[in-house]
């Protein structure tokens, strides 16, 4: 495993990410000093196949993240069935025979950090945002037989609006994912718009953003005694899963 490889990020707006620093450090661990992981800030995703384009650098593989894991996959030559179901990729592996197949590992972790904190009563979940992210959330919830809704600012057709989040609805749903990148740092201030005051110490809230470790959303749920969880070791689980994807 010491031949030279070339690993990155594609995404926008990716400066603060996990993945850069996460692989540089277990490279480093596994003394593979001729991989590299860079990121790939694009301004559109039109400019991603001219990444691999470069053919005297090998590339082993690629993380992808918002806003590319849905418009990615028309550039890739095969997309395994999970990813498929999902409609969204955010692992690339890159074939001895320079064939770039997409796979999702969002929903290897999320459903693995999620079910050692899910209680008998989160039968009933609400899903904040309508990304590539929630796509994945939404199929391990769909696996795991709990029912869902996604809220949106703009709701399309089976989705709601925040405004139509009642005292009622919330008592139903005691699980509450934020799929949305409010409250990403540097703007810890914001927040899904919820009415938090409904939330008790039989709710779940699960955000998936990692930095701030405790977000706005996670704040006002643990003040009213709810279950909470950062993305962290989501995040952890999927990079994982990427590396036994790239290696296999």
């Amino acid at each position: 495993m010491n031949d030279k490889k070339k690993f990155g990020l594609i995404g926008k707006n990716i400066s603060y990410s996990f993945s850069r620093g996460y692989f540089l450090e277990k490279f480093k661990a596994l003394k593979l000093t001729n991989y590299t992981y860079r990121n790939y800030d694009l301004p559109e995703i039109s400019e991603f196949p001219f990444i691999t384009y470069h053919k005297e650098e090998e590339f082993g593989g690629f993380n992808v993240t918002i806003p590319y894991k849905q418009s990615i996959m028309r550039y890739l030559h095969e997309i395994d069935e999970v990813a498929e179901t999902i409609g969204a990729v955010n692992t690339i592996k890159i074939t001895q025979e320079n064939e770039l197949v997409g796979y999702n590992t969002d929903a290897y972790g999320f459903e693995n950090s999620l079910q050692p904190l899910l209680n008998k009563n989160h039968k009933n979940a609400l899903i904040l945002g309508t990304g590539g992210a929630s796509k994945a959330v939404a199929y391990v919830l769909g696996k795991l037989n709990i029912d869902f809704i996604f809220v949106s600012r703009n709701p399309t057709d089976n989705q709601i609006s925040y405004n139509d989040l009642t005292s009622e609805v919330i008592k139903k749903h005691q699980l509450i994912i934020n799929c949305t990148p409010l409250g990403t740092h540097p703007n810890v201030e914001n927040c899904p718009e919820i009415p938090y005051e409904f939330l008790t110490a039989s709710h779940f809230l699960y955000d998936l953003i990692y930095n701030p470790s405790e977000t706005e959303f996670l704040k006002r749920g643990k003040r009213q005694g709810a279950i909470i969880k950062n993305g962290l070791e989501m995040l952890e689980l999927q990079a994982e899963k990427s590396w036994e994807i790239w290696n296999s």
